[in-house]
């Protein structure tokens, strides 16, 4: 504990709320016009039919279609395998890599299940209408395919060190990718690329971003009582946070695999119940979903504008084709690279497929059954409407699992940030856990300060980074095909031995 004390000590120092407001103002003046021009540039809008698509998000979904057909549909003919790997039936003890496949997976879905699953949807319904769950299901699916391979080449491009630990992700399987097709520069220059933005996300979306929404969503259930307090708030959770990340991605794991299943089930339990308790307007909101993929009445841009508001919902929420669920997949156990491919499908089917379309059913049958049950609410207080319609005490739970959800994700985008961060100015255990006090510092800060374009800028670098790794995917996406092929062969034949 006392090292505890001693390592978060630098954060005590925090601004008082008047302080706070002239650094916001400050930093804000100075990094709006930057902000302001990467957003334009990475979220830069062609229009289709009267419609506006962000050019990255149909740079991603055009991977996820490619991906789909090329690997087969390996999405549905790899389900099953994904549950035997994830249940352990083909875990070697004796592989190299420093977790198991379901932590590796617990891991990696703590990272993208998080505030967009309960507020990010009830803007996509409410901007797309019911039909947008449709198409976020659809994108939901075919990111289960971009998963598969980044993940793949995770593993298979991992750097193994010698203290036992790995280092793996888009900036290892790019450089080292390109560099066997003899083109080592242009892949060192668009690793080095993706390490800065992958580390400067974690800070942001990844970290500050997730720090503030938990200390908004507990202020907004303690009915502003907490208001001059985010610097206590912040630090709590910086030490919370410092206690599990200052023991790497075994520690990450280990908490993970505990906290993800029992956040995803209770938030899942009670979702349920308010959908069943609205039961009479179940089959007239499931019809709304299917007539607005295809009708889109009285939403712009109709049924594209549905199609658009869902695929991009799901591409900010399951993050396929990011990369960055790949880190935390790279630190799995196995000397099989594709069976981390096959378990990663099931990251956009939980968190897509599942957490999200239940999340717009809650919304979707409370707007059936009482039209204006939000009032002006949108995001996160329209879900917590939703749930409050049935049961009035809920806005306290809800809270709890926003707090788990950001919790997690801070987590889990830690690692990812460290694995940037090493890949830059490597292994040495001093300049990691450097690393890991600045993180720390920045949770706090978020509980703080309100750094607008700052959030703006790590989101967009997030999202940027999605070009130079779906490039590589396409390059690489053949040795990926080759791996799969012969495991599909080894496994059918019975040489792939079954450990349960």
């Amino acid at each position: 504990m006392s090292r505890l004390i001693a390592a978060l000590l630098p954060l005590a120092v925090l601004p008082s709320p008047a302080l706070a407001a002239g650094i916001d103002e400050t930093i804000n003046n100075l990094t709006a016009p930057l902000a302001t021009l990467i957003g334009q540039i990475v979220f830069f809008k062609v229009t289709l039919f009267g419609a506006g698509l962000p050019l990255v998000v149909l740079w991603l979904v055009a991977g996820a279609v490619f991906f789909t057909f090329y690997m087969g549909f390996v999405n549905l003919r790899g389900f099953k395998h994904a549950i035997e790997l994830v249940r352990g039936d083909y875990a070697d003890p004796d592989s190299a890599g420093e977790v198991s496949h379901f932590q590796a997976l617990a891991t990696a879905v703590s990272g993208t299940v998080g505030i967009g699953n309960i507020g990010g949807v009830a803007v996509a319904v409410t901007v797309g209408g019911p039909g947008a769950t449709f198409w976020l299901i659809l994108a939901g699916f075919l990111g289960m395919s971009t998963k598969f391979v980044e993940c793949t080449l995770g593993v298979k491009y991992r750097n193994e060190n010698p203290d036992g630990s790995v280092s793996g992700g888009p900036m290892y399987y790019l450089s080292k990718g390109f560099a066997e097709r003899g083109m080592e520069g242009f892949g060192k220059v668009i690793g080095t690329f993706y390490a800065i933005g992958i580390f400067v996300g974690a800070l942001g979306i990844g970290n500050m971003f997730q720090s503030n929404q938990a200390y908004v969503q507990l202020n907004t259930v303690a009915g502003g009582r907490l208001d001059g307090y985010g610097w206590l708030i912040g630090l709590i959770l910086a030490a919370v946070v410092f206690a599990v990340i200052i023991g790497g991605i075994k520690s990450i794991a280990r908490v993970t695999e505990k906290i993800v299943p029992f956040m995803a089930v209770f938030y899942c339990v009670f979702a349920i119940i308010v959908i069943l308790m609205n039961f009479t307007a179940i089959p007239e909101a499931i019809a709304n979903v299917f007539t607005g993929a295809f009708t889109g009445e009285g939403v712009a841009g109709g049924a594209l504008g549905a199609l658009i508001i869902g695929f991009q919902r799901a591409v900010f929420s399951n993050e396929a084709g990011i990369g960055s669920a790949s880190i935390a997949h790279s630190a799995v156990k196995t000397d099989e690279p594709v069976t981390e491919g096959y378990v990663s499908l099931l990251e956009p089917f939980i968190d897509t497929i599942v957490i999200c379309t239940i999340t717009a059913m809650v919304i979707g049958t409370s707007q059936v059954a009482d039209p204006g049950f939000a009032g002006e609410a949108t995001g996160v207080a329209m879900t917590s409407a939703a749930f409050e319609r049935q049961l009035s005490w809920f806005p306290l739970p809800l809270a709890f699992a926003a707090l788990l959800f950001a919790f997690s994700t801070m987590i889990s985008w830690s690692y990812y940030g460290l694995k940037g961060w090493t890949y830059l100015f490597g292994e040495g255990d001093a300049g990691q856990t450097v690393y890991k006090l600045i993180f720390c510092a920045f949770v706090a800060l978020g509980c703080v300060v309100q750094l607008g374009p700052i959030l703006d800028i790590s989101d967009a670098l997030v999202f940027l980074i999605c070009v130079p790794n779906i490039l590589g995917l396409y390059f690489l996406a053949p040795i990926v095909r080759r791996e799969m092929d012969d495991y599909r062969a080894r496994l059918a034949r019975g040489e792939i031995r079954k450990y349960a």
